[in-house]
C-alpha cells in the first residue's frame, strides 16, 4: 500500500461509495474510511451481511444503485485500487507543509479498555486530497417528556429495524415534520408494529410555495405515491398540522398529547387529544455532520432548512484547497443527489490531479455537465422540500420551564431563559458556557440546533450561521482514549 494516497474518502454512504469507486476508476489511489462495519450509510443500512436474508432490499429505495456500487467497491478492493477500512472513525485531520493530509483513525468498537493503540488498532493514513462525505443524523427538538424511555429519533427506530430486525415498540407514534416520517412509519408497520398515528407539523399545501422545484425530480412524486399506498394499506392515521404537545408516562412512554398548530405562526391551537403509545419516534429533518469540515476551516452557511452546511462550488470544492465535500454536509437532499455529488467530486479531483488522459477530456467534460445538471435539479427539489416542511416558527412556545433541552447535562429550558435574562447570555456560545447545554456526551449534536434557535428567539432575532457554528465545532471529531492522545503526542517533533 502507498505511504500517501491520492485521496482519502471519508464515509461509505451514498456519496462516499460513489466518490470512492469513481476516484479509483479515474486512476487515483484511494483509501475509503467508514465508521460502520459494512457500506451503505444510514440510507442503505442493512442486516449483517454474514446473515443476509433474501428480502434485504425490502424497504429500501435505490437498492439497485447500492448493489452496483457495492459490486464495484468489492472488485476495486480485490485488485488493490481501493483500500477499504470499515469500522474506523477519523478523529483528527492535520496538514503538513507539503499540503498532504494526515487522518488519525480510531476503531468504531473495541473490546479493549486500556488504550486502542496498545492493541494495534489506532492508525493514521495520509492523502493528497480529501473527499468528505460524513452524512448526517436526525435533528431533534425538545418536547416535554422526551427524556422518557421509549422516545427515540425516527432514524434510530429505522436503524434498529434495518440493521437488526428489531422493533423498538409495538404501538408507535411517529412525529415531527418531513417526508422521512413516511418510510419510518411504513417500515414499522410492515414489521408488525401498530401505528397509532403519524403526526406531521405541516400541511400538504407547502409544496405550492415552490411548484417548479417540487416537480424538478419526477421520480420523487412516484415515491410519494408509493408511500401513500403503504399508509393506506396499513391504515395509518396521518394527522396534518399537528404536533406532540407532551409525552406522557410513569417510568416510560405510555401516551402522547397532541394539538393542532396555527398554519400561519405555528402556535398551538385547538383542543388536545391523547393517544396511547409505547414508542415515540421523533424527526424534524436532519443535521449534517460537520466535525471534519469545520476542523479544517471550511466555509459554512445556513441552508434553507436552517442547518449549517459546507459551502462548495460547482465542482464540490470547499474553501479549503484539496478538500471536496459531497452529500448531506453540503445540504440535506437525499441519496440520489448525494451519489451525483460524490461522483462529481471524484471526476473533478481526477482532472485536478491530472489523471485524466487527454483522449478522455471531452467525455469527462460531458460527464461533469450531466452530473452538474442532475445536482442542480436535486438541489431545487431539496429547497422546495425544505420550504414545504419547515420547523414551526413558534416551537419554543410549546416548552415549559422544566422541559429538558440538553438531556446529557439535564439543562432545562428554564435554565436557558435564566442564563439569558439574569446573566446576559445573548448568544449560544455564552449560553453553553453559563448553562452547559452541549457540554455532555453528545457534545451538542442533539441539542445544538435547539439551543441556537432558543438563543436567537430569546434575543428576538433570526438564527444565523454564526449561532450554529460554535455548537458544531469540536476539537476532536469523536471520543478517543487517553492512550491515543498520548501516542499522538509522542509522535510530535521534539518528543
Amino acid at each position: 500500500m502507498p505511504d500517501t494516497y491520492d485521496v482519502a474518502v471519508v464515509g461509505a454512504g451514498p456519496a462516499g461509495l460513489a466518490a470512492a469507486v469513481e476516484s479509483a476508476a479515474a486512476g487515483l489511489g484511494v483509501v475509503l474510511i467508514d465508521a460502520a462495519g459494512q457500506p451503505g450509510g444510514q440510507y442503505w443500512r442493512h442486516y449483517d451481511e454474514n446473515h443476509a436474508r433474501p428480502d434485504d432490499r425490502r424497504g429500501h429505495h435505490g437498492w439497485s444503485t447500492f448493489t452496483r456500487l457495492r459490486e464495484r467497491l468489492d472488485a476495486l478492493t480485490a485488485t488493490g485500487r481501493i483500500r477499504y477500512l470499515p469500522g474506523h472513525q477519523v478523529w483528527l485531520v492535520t496538514r503538513d507543509e507539503n499540503g498532504a493530509f494526515t487522518l488519525q483513525l480510531t476503531p468504531t468498537t473495541s473490546t479493549r479498555v486500556d488504550g486502542a493503540e496498545e492493541a494495534g488498532l489506532s492508525r493514521a493514513e495520509t492523502a493528497r486530497a480529501l473527499i468528505l462525505c460524513p452524512g448526517g443524523y436526525d435533528r431533534q427538538l425538545p418536547i416535554p417528556g422526551w427524556d422518557l424511555p421509549g422516545v427515540m429519533a425516527a432514524g434510530g427506530a429505522q436503524a434498529l429495524l434495518k440493521g437488526h430486525r428489531t422493533l423498538a415498540g409495538r404501538r408507535a407514534v411517529v412525529a415531527g415534520t418531513g417526508p422521512f416520517l413516511l418510510p419510518v412509519a411504513t417500515g414499522l408497520a410492515r414489521a408488525g408494529a401498530s401505528l397509532a398515528a403519524v403526526v406531521e407539523a405541516n400541511g400538504t399545501l407547502g409544496w405550492l410555495r415552490d411548484p417548479v422545484g417540487a416537480m424538478s425530480v419526477p421520480g420523487k412524486g412516484v415515491e410519494a405515491l408509493q408511500y401513500a399506498a403503504l399508509m393506506a394499506r396499513h391504515r395509518i392515521p396521518y394527522r396534518r398540522g399537528t404536533v406532540i404537545r407532551e409525552i406522557l408516562g410513569e417510568g416510560r412512554v405510555e401516551a402522547v398529547r397532541i394539538a393542532r398548530v396555527d398554519r400561519v405562526d405555528g402556535r398551538l391551537a385547538g383542543p388536545e387529544e391523547e393517544i396511547a403509545a409505547d414508542l415515540v419516534a421523533l424527526g424534524w429533518g436532519f443535521t449534517p455532520s460537520l466535525e471534519l469540515p469545520l476542523m479544517l476551516g471550511a466555509e459554512t452557511r445556513r441552508d434553507v432548512d436552517g442547518s449549517l452546511v459546507v459551502v462548495v462550488d460547482d465542482l464540490q470544492r470547499s474553501s479549503v484547497d484539496g478538500v471536496y465535500v459531497a452529500g448531506e454536509a453540503t445540504g440535506v437532499g437525499g441519496a440520489a443527489l448525494a451519489v451525483a455529488e460524490g461522483r462529481l467530486s471524484a471526476v473533478a479531483l481526477g482532472v485536478a490531479l491530472r489523471r485524466t488522459p487527454e483522449s478522455s477530456r471531452r467525455a469527462v467534460v460531458a460527464v461533469i455537465g450531466r452530473l452538474s445538471r442532475e445536482i442542480r435539479r436535486g438541489r431545487r427539489f431539496a429547497a422546495a422540500m425544505h420550504r414545504a416542511y419547515p420547523v414551526p416558527v413558534a416551537w419554543t412556545r410549546w416548552l415549559s420551564d422544566s422541559t429538558l433541552v440538553c438531556r446529557c447535562e439535564e439543562v432545562s429550558y428554564g435554565d436557558l431563559v435564566r442564563a439569558h435574562r439574569d446573566l446576559g447570555a445573548e448568544d449560544p456560545r455564552t449560553l453553553k458556557m453559563l448553562a452547559r447545554p452541549g457540554m455532555g456526551w453528545c457534545q451538542g449534536r442533539v441539542c445544538g440546533f435547539a439551543t441556537a434557535e432558543i438563543s436567537a428567539c430569546l434575543s428576538r432575532r433570526e438564527t444565523t450561521a454564526e449561532d450554529l457554528r460554535p455548537l458544531s465545532t469540536r476539537s476532536l471529531a469523536v471520543p478517543v482514549t487517553l492512550g491515543e492522545l498520548a501516542a499522538l503526542a509522542d509522535d510530535l517533533p521534539g518528543n
